[in-house]
């Protein structure tokens, strides 16, 4: 820089604007940060919690080789991202996560090994030491009862023919 003259920096092929210092080139590749997965990350704590439950995966390659595995942290990222967000697993290709497929097959492999009910009975673990769970005091309800505007008996009948599922129609 002579005499302390504006220089036009260029970006990316157009003149932006002038500065009296040009800035020196990154060195380090930039890390990917999507807005919209960023927040449904697993965390190091949560990640603390769920790796020793995981079941040990053994290479079924019938000679020991295949695709490289995708790292089970992040295919715990795109399973926990679709459980909140309650997106189908389609949506996951769109992201940047991992494939639909892999979070899938993985996420059927966890629910087949317990991880899902391990991880829960982890967490009220730790909540019961933090808060304390009254277990004297607890209760549940559920019940199964008809749709009160279900529809009564003097209902229109039906013009089709009374057949089960799976039913063929008796002869005349």
């Amino acid at each position: 820089m002579t005499d302390g003259a504006l220089v036009p920096i260029r970006i990316t092929g157009s003149i932006i604007g002038c500065m009296s210092e040009q800035k020196s080139k990154r060195t380090r590749k930039r890390t990917p940060n999507n807005k919209t997965t960023t927040g449904f990350r697993v965390s190091d704590e949560l990640w603390a919690v769920l790796e020793p439950i995981l079941p040990v995966h053994e290479n079924t390659h019938r000679f020991g080789g295949g695709r490289p595995r995708v790292p089970d942290r992040q295919c715990a990222d795109a399973i926990f991202y679709v459980l909140r967000t309650g997106c189908q697993w389609k949506a996951l290709d769109e992201m940047d996560l991992c494939a639909r497929s892999t979070a899938h097959d993985r996420f059927q492999e966890w629910v087949e090994a317990g991880v899902f009910l391990k991880l829960w009975q982890a967490g009220v673990g730790q909540f019961d030491e933090l808060k304390g769970i009254d277990w004297d005091w607890l209760s549940m309800d559920g019940a199964l009862n008809k749709a009160p505007l279900g529809g009564g008996k003097n209902r229109a009948q039906s013009h089709r023919p009374r057949q089960e599922w799976g039913q063929t129609q008796p002869a005349d």
